[in-house]
């Protein structure tokens, strides 16, 4: 693919990395016709000559394929901002390239590797990438355009009608404020998502590739996927290997959901069927088992990690593993105990949910070069943050309505899971209250909506909610307390919406 890098002579963004020729239709008739996009190729053809000296009669509007439209918002200073809808074309042709300088600087031609480096790499201000074409070549392109290329047919049947809206990009820019979390996120997230399902649709047998996709199907915010490229972005050298390890991470806490949901007898998730529901027992328990063995292939196989990296992240993760199951195994067995501790609780909830945050944000320092101190900083971080979310996801839980947690509200509490704020409960003096809440307390589908209301009211008025989101608070503020220790950094913003992400959720 072809790429220029704007002329430092341009009134807005010079300098800038980006695809070949960007611009506008003139307000003509000619240029301004909308159907099959005849208008913008038109300009097209113009601009190509305009900015790359191709010659006209070299190209067509037939040799473009219209792909899909984006909108964006840009702000380069104070005086100058951009606001765009643009149509993204694609073409395919052999033709002779004299660049015109006063538009362009440069020119590069690129696969889709080289790419991709270009958009992770650390780059100076005058090699910055264009926040629109990183938009379209991290969020939009996906890699069936690369495959099909040579193909119009092909192209033409990946084309869409959206307007696909970037929002604001200008914190793609260099020496902007650092982005919001949501937008971090968004950078990184289609690379990521894009490795999973390479991997996971690699199987040969397709109903285990079906059921391995269900839940990436189904969404998700992908925030231990992308935590470690986060982390690195904060603390050292963003590099591919962050985007190969996220995946494989993603993976497995995927396989976790897979089985946690036949361990609890849970019907729904993100919305839709659990996977032993839409694919019964046998196919789920089989798919969580190879997305643990393709996780592990990802890492392995990942080009982008230097192979003395490999043993020791394999090692870590797999112990994170191993502690996500021995907290699963002991979540298990407070169901049949009559007494749990708080002690008993928070070693739980740290290998259950903590520790594959505290992972994340260790392997995400250690992979981006990170010193010592700030590998175990961002540990103390990602633990402290773990903890904070899963005690909020229990408050979340018994405060939420059905179809915002995506599974029927309060079911926790018919399943008779030991939370922090059912043990806060069980020690609290006998009295109507108490006898409302142990009414529906681990009666499971028995348990009618209206008691179990009751029920979840009846734990608010024994202080066991507050109580669960006092401790939550106390490991937020350590949380900010690990990210206040490594001084004044942009890229910080994101991991501080991280850790407010759960709080927020309740207001």
């Amino acid at each position: 693919m072809l790429l220029q890098q704007r002329s430092a002579d341009k009134v807005t963004f010079p300098n800038v990395w980006a695809n070949a020729c960007c611009s506008h239709p003139l307000h003509s008739q000619e240029e301004m016709e909308t159907e099959n996009a005849m208008g913008v190729k038109r300009a097209a053809v113009r601009k190509l000559e305009q900015e790359l000296g191709i010659d006209p009669s070299t190209v067509s509007t037939d040799d473009m394929v219209f792909m899909t439209k984006m909108r964006y918002a840009a702000r380069m200073n104070h005086e100058w901002i951009e606001r765009e809808v643009d149509h993204i074309l694609v073409m395919c042709a052999d033709v002779e390239i004299n660049p015109n300088p006063n538009e362009v600087a440069n020119i590069m031609w690129v696969n889709h590797d080289e790419m991709e480096a270009m958009l992770i790499e650390e780059r100076p201000p005058e090699q910055a990438i264009a926040p629109w074409f990183r938009c379209i070549a991290a969020r939009i392109m996906q890699p069936t355009w690369w495959a099909s290329f040579n193909d119009q047919q092909a192209l033409a049947e990946l084309a869409d009608e959206q307007i696909h809206d970037m929002g604001d990009v200008t914190n793609m820019l260099p020496g902007a404020e650092g982005a919001d979390l949501l937008t971090s996120i968004m950078e990184v997230k289609p690379l990521i998502e894009s490795r999973i399902e390479s991997s996971l649709r690699a199987s040969r047998h397709e109903r285990l590739g079906h059921a391995m996709m269900h839940l990436i199907e189904g969404g998700g915010k992908r925030m231990r996927a992308t935590l470690p490229w986060l982390v690195g972005k904060a603390v050292g050298d963003t590099h591919a290997g962050l985007l190969d390890i996220g995946a494989a991470i993603e993976t497995v806490h995927n396989f976790t959901l897979v089985h946690d949901d036949i361990m609890d007898d849970d019907e729904l998730r993100r919305g839709r069927n659990a996977v032993h529901i839409e694919y019964g027992m046998p196919t789920a328990i089989n798919a969580g088992d190879a997305m643990l063995a393709i996780a592990f292939e990802r890492l392995v196989q990942a080009e982008n990690l230097e192979p003395t990296d490999v043993a020791p992240l394999v090692n870590r993760i797999a112990w994170m593993v191993r502690r996500v199951s021995e907290g699963q195994q002991l979540d298990i067995e407070f169901e049949d105990r009559l007494e749990v501790s708080e002690a008993d609780y928070l070693e739980m909830i740290e290998g259950k949910t903590a520790v594959m945050f505290w992972i994340c944000a260790e392997i995400g320092a250690r992979i981006s070069g990170a010193d010592e101190a700030t590998v175990e900083c961002m540990a103390s971080w990602g633990k402290a943050l773990g903890m904070c979310f899963q005690l909020m996801d229990d408050v979340i839980d018994v405060l939420s309505d059905s179809e915002t947690l995506g599974k029927p509200a309060g079911s926790d509490i018919a399943q008779g899971k030991r939370t922090l704020m059912i043990i806060h409960a069980l020690r609290q003096p006998d009295g109507p209250v108490k006898d409302r809440l142990l009414a529906v307390l681990g009666k499971g589908e028995t348990v009618d909506p209206e008691s179990l209301a009751d029920g979840l009211a009846a734990l608010a008025e024994l202080g066991s909610v507050d109580y669960a989101k006092s401790m939550a608070e106390d490991f937020h503020q350590e949380a900010h307390g690990c990210l206040d220790a490594l001084g004044e950094n942009p890229a910080l913003r994101a991991l501080r919406e991280l850790t407010d992400f759960q709080l927020a959720r309740l207001h």
